[in-house]
């Protein structure tokens, strides 16, 4: 599955899934370790301009901050 995370601070991922014939984009949060680690999903969405409405509603990022995660 393709995963992009942010390039400050590697804490928001964006991955991408086929669900039921179509692609879905979910954006994640996650927390570091001393916090108890774990993620929070901020939204799925079904396309580039709502993965783009997303990120300026829900996060400091833009899609170019982010880059393809190791």
């Amino acid at each position: 599955m393709p995963e992009w995370s942010c390039a400050c601070c590697g804490r928001y991922r964006v991955s991408v899934e086929l669900i039921r014939g179509r692609y879905r984009y979910r954006l994640v949060h996650r927390y570091p370790r001393q916090f108890g680690g774990g993620k929070n999903v901020l939204g799925e969405v079904g396309s580039i301009n709502e993965l783009e409405e997303l990120l300026r509603r829900r996060t400091p990022l833009t899609l170019a901050d982010l880059r393809e995660a190791a």
